[in-house]
Order: C-alpha cells, then structure tokens, then sequence
C-alpha cells in the first residue's frame, strides 16, 4: 500500500473532523445533499424493508447518512479511518439515542465477517490506493442478492473542471485539495471491474446542482458525480 498517499488523505480529513455536523461548515455540501443520498438508497431497496436492514457505510465520516438509516431502522455499521470522525460520529449517535455500531479502522485492511443486506461506498473510491482490488474483497461482505451503492466522480474534462476548479477552487463548496483527477472514476471502469467479480449491474444515476432551481437533483447525466448500484448473485 502506498503509505505516503494513505497519511496524507489521513491528515487531510482529521484537520477537517470537527466540521461533520456544522451544516454552514466545511461539509455543507454534504448535509445539503444527504436527503438525495437516502432517496437513493431507499429507491435502490425498492420493496424491501429498510427496518432491520444489514448496513455497511464506509468512510461514514462523521455519521451523516449512518445516522439517517438507523433513524429509518437499520442496523448500521459504520467504518473511517480517522479516530476523530468516529469520536464525534459516536458522541452524536449517543446523543441522539442512537444505536450505530461505529469502527476506527482503515478500510483497505478492514477484516470483517460479518454480511450485510446492503454496503455504501459515497466519495470513498477516488481516495483509495487500489479500488479495483478494495472491491473484489468487500464483495464476499454481500449477502447473496445484496447490493453495493457506490457515489464517485466521473474522469473527464468537464469533471476536472466543475469538481475541482469549480467546488473547491471558486465556490469553495468542498475544501480545496479534497480530491485529485487521477483518482475519479469513470462508470464504464467500475461496470467493467464489477461484472467480472459477480455483480450484477442495476441503476445508475448523476448528481447535480441547477442553477436555475439553485438545489441538487438526481438527473440522468452522469458526466460529473454519479451513483451506481449493482448486485450481488
């Protein structure tokens, strides 16, 4: 593993770790759009009952979408890499009585048996050192006819502009330095990577904001961030 890469995505978000539950701070963005991000879970369930649901959330942060699906009734387990997100994901899931089962631990090393009705992977990929091999170890954590939901930046021209000259740079939505261009992902890498390991393709949806309603909407373009969702037989 490339330690280096590793420690500096580490200090990157501990700096940022206070910030989780401000929703005029740092993660803004991501408190404006969680609601979209419970829909989709929710739309990608279809019939099935989200209470007592089996739940894995990597790189939960501090707890935003965990705490969403236990409020639901899911059994939620969370899991980042920085011992302070899970401090304050923990004291806020106590304070709101509750019941996340919440790990420090890197994810890239994460040994886990347990299997789950449902893994989510949001804006975790595009910071890993090796997604393509992250994947086919997570996979064996499914339950048969379970689903993975990942949310990642697609790799192009527009993407490079909007994700990271745009957001960080100009409107400052996200902190500058969050993401690299090499590290997005395009769609058609993780289908390609997926099928291969036994998952089957499901749903694909973009993320943008409109300028015109001035709010986040789930669209058909996925040229800039996207979520997918793909099965496991």
């Amino acid at each position: 593993m490339n330690t280096k890469t590793n420690n500096k995505e580490h200090d990157f978000f501990d700096k940022l770790s206070k910030e989780w539950w401000d929703e005029d701070g740092k993660f803004s963005v991501l408190h404006k759009i969680r609601p979209l991000r419970i829909r989709y879970i929710l739309d990608q369930l279809n019939n099935k009952n989200i209470v007592e649901a089996e739940i894995l959330d990597l790189g939960c942060g501090g707890g935003l979408v965990s705490e969403s699906l236990a409020k639901l009734g899911a059994v939620v387990t969370g899991v980042d890499f920085v011992k302070e997100n899970i401090k304050i994901a923990n004291d806020h899931a106590s304070k709101n009585n509750l019941n996340i089962n919440y790990i420090n631990q890197n994810i890239e090393k994460l040994k886990i048996k347990k299997k789950f009705d449902v893994i989510i992977m949001f804006e975790i990929l595009e910071h890993l050192d090796d997604w393509k091999v992250f994947i086919m170890k997570i996979k064996k954590n499914l339950k048969k006819n379970g689903i993975l939901i990942i949310s990642t930046i697609n790799r192009n021209v527009i993407s490079k502009i909007s994700a990271i000259y745009i957001a960080e740079n100009i409107l400052k939505w996200i902190p500058k330095g969050t993401h690299e261009f090499n590290k997005f992902i395009k769609p058609s890498e993780i289908h390609n990577c997926l099928k291969n390991n036994n998952l089957k393709f499901k749903d694909i949806k973009g993320l943008e904001f409109s300028l015109l309603d001035y709010e986040w909407k789930l669209t058909n373009n996925t040229n800039i961030n996207y979520f997918c969702t793909y099965e496991y037989n």
